[in-house]
């Protein structure tokens, strides 16, 4: 039952031609959730998992999935300015294999480089408070990696 774990592409070969898809931005404290339409236009948040043990965290994320009708996930890939791959996007290639052992749902990675950055700016230019930013930013840092994968994904259908 283990899902493959592929780039964007290999893994949208995996997906039926309609289906939300649900975003992951993995911090390590928390978790930002965000998932699309069924059409696969446009990303919204759901949630912030505090995260606790990765069975906890992989059951919240299966339920979510099951609400939805998700038919894959987009896991932000968190990679080096110089394309290189620190730990912490080791950390990320290990969560996608082990929860990749509890869904045969198709897992896309995605290449999430300033992702949080863009968001902090984005919150920012919002006025938001500190205190408020770091509640919601690894929301908005989902729904900004999953709408990117979206997109990408948008302009390949609009191109054929």
């Amino acid at each position: 039952m283990a899902a493959l774990i592929l780039p964007l592409i290999g893994a949208a070969a995996h997906w039926p031609p309609r289906g939300a898809l649900v975003g992951l931005d993995l911090g390590t404290k928390t978790i930002g959730v965000a998932v699309s339409d069924p059409d696969r236009r446009l990303a919204t948040g759901v949630e912030t998992i505090q995260r606790k043990a990765f069975k906890a965290d992989a059951a919240r994320l299966l339920a979510i999935a099951a609400e939805r009708n998700a038919v894959g996930f987009v896991l932000g890939l968190p990679i080096n300015m110089d394309a290189s791959e620190g730990p912490r996007a080791q950390s990320t290639r290990a969560f996608a294999r082990n929860f990749s052992k509890l869904t045969d749902l198709a897992i896309a990675l995605w290449d999430e480089r300033l992702s949080t950055a863009a968001v902090e700016r984005e919150l920012i230019g919002m006025d938001m408070s500190r205190a408020r930013r770091a509640e919601v930013i690894d929301e908005h840092a989902a729904i900004f990696i999953l709408q990117g994968a979206l997109d990408r994904l948008g302009n390949l259908r609009d191109t054929r």
